[in-house]
C-alpha cells in the first residue's frame, strides 16, 4: 500500500481478520470488514465534498463509531483529524476551528445548536450530523450510503500529520500538538509491547476519545492488534459493571476518581470482574487505599505518565510494581527515552528533582502554526521539555513531583503541591484535594489546601493538618485548609489551579 499511515489500518485489518469484531456501541457490533467498507465510503464521500490531502476534518461528539470512522477516513485521504473537546464553550471551540482551519465539522446530533452557531461564524464550514437515520439530508449515514465503497490508496507518509490534539491551555490559549502518523503508530507499538496486548483484547472506552490517553493508550493499540473496542458515550458506574460482565472486558482505562467510584458502589463486592486483565490508570497517582481495594479483588493497576505531545505515553509502571512503587510513574516506554535536567542544564543526582525531557518516535515535532512555542518546547539537541518535575531512583523508576509552574517557594524551600496532595489522598476521608501557593508576608508563599471529603466521610481541618504534619516536613504543611463540595476543573477535567488561587488568595 502507498498509505503508510493510520488510514491504512482498516484495509490491513480487513485483509487479515475481516470477520473479527472491531467496534461495539449500544449493543451493535461491526466487523473489521464492515469498518473498512464504511471508512472508504466515508472517505470517498468527503472527497466528493472537496476534502483532500492536508485538509482538516473536525469532530464534535461523545465516543461513537463515527468518531473512529472519521479519524480513519481522514487518514485515507491524507487529511488531518481534529477531535474537539465537548466540554469547551462555543467561543473556545471557535478558536480551535479557526486556528486549525477545519473545513468540515462532523458532529453528534446533541451538538447541533453549537455546530450551527459555529457555522454562523465560519460560513465556509461544512456540517455533517451523526445520526442513525440514513435519510437525514447531509447526515453521516447518508454520506456513506451515497458514496462508492471502492478502496482509496493515497500516498501518506509516516511524517505526515494525522491529528491535531489541542492541549488544555491552562496558561493561555490551547496549543494544537501535531501528531504524525508515525507518532501514533510508535506510541501504539509502545503500548502493545509494554502492556502485552493480544488480538483477543476487549477494551472498554468510557473516557473521552478526544483525550490523547484514551485514544492513544487503549483504543488505537487495541485496533492495531485486531481486538475489539466497546464504546460508551459517558462514564457511568452501573453501565460500566454491566459492560464488563456482558462483554467480558479485558482492558479498561480511567483516572483514579473513576476507579474509586466503581469500588464504592454496592455492586463492587459481587460484580463479576474475572475477565479483566489490565487496568490502566493515569492523570494522577493512584492512592494506596484504592490499590488495596482492587488488590483484594485480585486486580492490579498499571500506572503511567504521559502528555499529548508524546502521543501520549512516556512512563509506565507495571502491575507487578504497583504495590511496591506506590506514587511512582514507572520507567520509559519501550521505544521512548527520558532524562531529567536541572534549571542550569546539568543532570540531577539520584533522587534529586529535575525537569522531564522526552525523546522518541512518538514525540511530536511541534505545535500547529506556533513556531515560537515549538522552539521554546525543545532543547537544542531535540528533546521535548515537558514542564513537569520528577525524580528517578537508583533502579530507574520515576516519580512525578509536580508541574514547574505549580511549584512555589516557601522560606527559600521548594514546595511541590503534588507531593502534599498525594499525602492528603492517603487519608480515608479525602475524596479530592488540591494545594496552591498563596502570598505570605513572612515566608513569601505558603500552602493552601482545598479538600473534598467523601460523602459520609468525617474529617475536619485540624485533623487533616495533624495528618499532614506527621508525614511531611514542616515547611510543606499548608498553613490553611479549606473544605469544599468540589474542586474547579477546566475543560479537560484537570483541576483549575489558577481559579483556586484567585478564589483563595
Amino acid at each position: 500500500m502507498r498509505n503508510q499511515g493510520l488510514g491504512s489500518w482498516p484495509a490491513r485489518r480487513a485483509r487479515s481478520t475481516p470477520d473479527s469484531i472491531a467496534t461495539v456501541h449500544r449493543g451493535r457490533t461491526r466487523t473489521y470488514g464492515e469498518l473498512c467498507g464504511r471508512v472508504h465510503a466515508l472517505a470517498n464521500g468527503l472527497h466528493g465534498r472537496g476534502l483532500g490531502r492536508g485538509d482538516r476534518i473536525a469532530y464534535l461528539g461523545p465516543n461513537h463509531p463515527a468518531l473512529l470512522e472519521t479519524l480513519f477516513a481522514a487518514g485515507v485521504l491524507g487529511a488531518v483529524f481534529v477531535p474537539l473537546n465537548t466540554r469547551l464553550a462555543t467561543d473556545e471551540l471557535a478558536f480551535v476551528l479557526d486556528e486549525s482551519g477545519a473545513g468540515v465539522l462532523v458532529h453528534d446530533r446533541r451538538h447541533t445548536d453549537t455546530a450551527r452557531a459555529l457555522r454562523e461564524r465560519f460560513p465556509r464550514l461544512k456540517l455533517v450530523a451523526v445520526a442513525d437515520d440514513a435519510a437525514l439530508a447531509d447526515g453521516f449515514e447518508a454520506l456513506i450510503a451515497a458514496a462508492p465503497a471502492e478502496p482509496r490508496d493515497e500516498p501518506v507518509a509516516a511524517e505526515d500529520t494525522a491529528l491535531i490534539l489541542y492541549t488544555s491551555g491552562t496558561t493561555g490559549r490551547p496549543k494544537g500538538a501535531r501528531i504524525s502518523h508515525g507518532n501514533a503508530v510508535w506510541n501504539a507499538l509502545n503500548v502493545v509491547v509494554d502492556v502485552d496486548l493480544t488480538s483477543t483484547e476487549v477494551t472498554l472506552l468510557n473516557a473521552p476519545l478526544f483525550h490523547s490517553a484514551t485514544l492513544g493508550m487503549t483504543c488505537l493499540p487495541t485496533l492495531l492488534k485486531g481486538g475489539t473496542v466497546v464504546l460508551a458515550e459517558t462514564f457511568d458506574v452501573e453501565a460500566t459493571f454491566d459492560l464488563i460482565e456482558q462483554r467480558r472486558i479485558t482492558l479498561a482505562f480511567g483516572v483514579p476518581t473513576m476507579f474509586d467510584a466503581l469500588s464504592r458502589s454496592p455492586r463492587w463486592s459481587e460484580a463479576d470482574l474475572s475477565s479483566l486483565r489490565f487496568l490502566l490508570c493515569g492523570g494522577a497517582p493512584v492512592p494506596e487505599e484504592l490499590i488495596r481495594r482492587y488488590s483484594e479483588r485480585g486486580l492490579a493497576f498499571m500506572q503511567g505518565y504521559g502528555m499529548t505531545e508524546a502521543s501520549p505515553g512516556v512512563l509506565l509502571l507495571s502491575a507487578a510494581d504497583s504495590t511496591d512503587r506506590i506514587g511512582y510513574a514507572g520507567k520509559p516506554a519501550f521505544f521512548s527515552d527520558v532524562r531529567l535536567e536541572r534549571t542550569d542544564g546539568t543532570v540531577p543526582a539520584v533522587g534529586e528533582p529535575g525537569e522531564v525531557l522526552v525523546a522518541g518516535p512518538n514525540v511530536v515535532d511541534g505545535y500547529w502554526r506556533r513556531p515560537a512555542e515549538t522552539a521554546d518546547s525543545f532543547t537544542e539537541d531535540g528533546w521535548f521539555r515537558s514542564g513537569d518535575v520528577a525524580t528517578v531512583d537508583e533502579d530507574g523508576f520515576h516519580r512525578i513531583v509536580d508541574r514547574i509552574k505549580d511549584m512555589f517557594v516557601s522560606g527559600g524551600e521548594n514546595v511541590y503541591p503534588a507531593e502534599v496532595e498525594a499525602v492528603l489522598h492517603e487519608h480515608s476521608a479525602v475524596a479530592d484535594a488540591a494545594v496552591v501557593g498563596v502570598p505570605d508576608p513572612t515566608w513569601g508563599e505558603v500552602g493552601k489546601a482545598v479538600v473534598v471529603v467523601h460523602p459520609g466521610g468525617r474529617a475536619d481541618t485540624t485533623e487533616l493538618g495533624e495528618f499532614l504534619a506527621e508525614r511531611l516536613g514542616k515547611y510543606k504543611v499548608p498553613r490553611s485548609i479549606g473544605l469544599v463540595d468540589e474542586l474547579p476543573r477546566g475543560a479537560t477535567g484537570k483541576v483549575d489551579k489558577a481559579a483556586l488561587r484567585r478564589e483563595h488568595t
